[in-house]
């Protein structure tokens, strides 16, 4: 079955049982203004879709914060997004082998200078990868966050107290076939699998369906499906993309 029929369907079942089928968009590795930034929040304005940036704190510049405003949601990149992995070991800025004081107070650090940019928000952390040590989770609200976003299905919607979790699940970069896009057969699949488990229950049916993009990746495959993607969704009926300030509160 063509993948934006499957999508369109999968949609239909949503409204068919009296429900809304609710999406959100974060785009990572953000850190200065430039044309495929530009690209992407000309496409997020044109389509009043709200996008959450995550940027990477020790390599943001201030003209960034300045292009964006008061009208896009900042989150924390990790730190400076550097694989401190041992060899073997998949990619992490957190290695398990840190000491947690000591990458608690780097990601405070970094936290603090992203404020100092003029950040409007700052208090949701994004690991680089999406990976870091569980032992760290339950201490970052101690170090001011109150929102935690990673990749794939969550488990539980607060991880910590104090701290809650929504995750993106549908990337569409191919990182291991050439990081270009994955393709529409692949990137809808995720997602409705996803939506498909939300509505039978097997996943939290309260975690909007996060798409996850990488906008100094695209090629134009990738900006040609995301211009579709929102086009298809503003147009359906029963649907509603949510924003980062919604999902994790108001700072």
């Amino acid at each position: 079955m063509n993948a934006w029929r499957a999508l369109a369907d999968e949609l239909a079942r949503w409204r068919d049982a009296g429900r809304e089928a609710d999406f959100w968009w974060r785009d990572d590795d953000a850190a200065r203004p430039d044309p495929a930034l530009e690209r992407l929040l000309a496409l997020a304005a044109d389509a009043r879709v709200p996008v959450a940036l995550a940027v990477v704190p020790l390599a943001a510049e201030r003209a960034l914060i300045e292009r964006l405003g008061t009208e896009v949601d900042v989150l924390q990149h990790g730190t400076d997004h550097r694989n401190r992995a041992g060899a073997g070991v998949k990619k992490t800025e957190l290695p398990a082998t840190e000491q947690p004081r000591a990458a608690l107070n780097r990601i405070a650090a970094a936290r603090r200078h992203l404020q100092s940019l003029g950040a409007r928000r700052v208090d949701v952390f994004v690991p680089p990868w999406n990976r870091m040590p569980e032992a760290l989770v339950p201490r970052l609200a101690d170090a001011g966050f109150r929102g935690l976003s990673r990749y794939g299905p969550r488990s539980v919607r607060e991880p910590a107290s104090g701290l809650k979790q929504v995750n993106a699940h549908a990337d569409i970069i191919a990182w291991r076939g050439g990081r270009g896009f994955v393709g529409e057969e692949e990137a809808l699949g995720i997602a409705l699998r996803h939506l498909a488990a939300r509505r039978a229950g097997t996943a939290d049916a309260d975690e909007p369906t996060g798409w996850l993009t990488h906008h100094a990746c695209h090629d134009e495959a990738a900006w040609s499906f995301l211009a579709r993607l929102l086009e298809a969704t503003e147009a359906a009926p029963g649907v509603r993309w949510r924003g980062a300030a919604e999902l994790f509160g108001s700072q």
